[in-house]
């Protein structure tokens, strides 16, 4: 459930979709009529990007997979559970370097994460309780969307302060996000195919065919997990 949660994050579709609105309306669309509609051109560099992120996401994900099935869990370094014991454990991998090598890591997963899951988080808020606030606006202007930012991230230096179990704390969001994830992907399938919405630009049946799978998926594994933990 929490490679699921880890692959389809519900965060990723707010982020996507509000992130295509706020750059249109620094483009010039500020308002819902003018971002309506799309062209050739622009759904073939949405498919390029799309696929050249996936081919990237998956190759990082095998590396990371295989890095930490031939170091960790290994004899002698099980039960890991902070980064400090995570970054001794590549030490026959990468001796002296081990430990520069995983703090660099750290940084740029931080410095790539941290403005994502803290904006997503107040995008989320935002459009659950109806009120109006982007990136593409000045904290000035929309200080309740920039207040929700901070704090996500002192949430997340709070967790840290109170030795919360860092790597814990991710498989159990990955859950969380896996089973949260299904109810939303419904509603995106739905909305794909919705000529309302979509007119000619809706999805085909390939595609249609490859969300539901997933869907039916994700909501068979979060169903699995609930009667194993009853």
């Amino acid at each position: 459930m929490a490679i699921l949660g880890t692959t389809i994050s519900p965060y990723r579709f707010f982020w996507q979709a509000v992130s295509e609105v706020d750059e249109m309306q620094v483009a010039g669309a500020t308002t819902g009529r003018e971002r309506q509609g799309t062209s050739r051109k622009e759904l073939r560099a949405a498919r390029i990007d799309v696929s050249v992120g996936m081919l990237f996401s998956q190759l990082v994900m095998y590396c990371i997979i295989l890095t930490s099935g031939t170091v960790l869990h290994s004899p002698g370094h099980a039960g890991i559970a902070t980064a400090q014991k995570a970054a001794q454990a590549r030490n026959p991998l990468a001796g002296p370097l081990a430990s520069a090598l995983f703090a660099v890591g750290m940084i740029g997963t931080g410095l790539l994460a941290i403005p994502v899951l803290t904006a997503s988080a107040a995008y989320a808020v935002k459009e659950f309780f109806g009120f109006r606030g982007s990136l593409s606006e000045t904290p000035r202007s929309r200080p309740t969307f920039y207040t929700l930012i901070v704090v996500a991230l002192v949430g997340g230096v709070a967790m840290n302060v109170l030795k919360i179990d860092p790597i814990q704390a991710l498989v159990v969001t990955a859950i969380i996000n896996g089973v949260v994830a299904p109810p939303i992907l419904v509603l995106i399938a739905l909305l794909a195919r919705d000529r309302r919405v979509m007119d000619v630009h809706r999805s085909g049946l390939l595609s249609s065919s490859l969300v539901w799978i997933a869907t039916a998926v994700m909501g068979a594994a979060a169903l699995m997990l609930l009667v194993a933990l009853l």
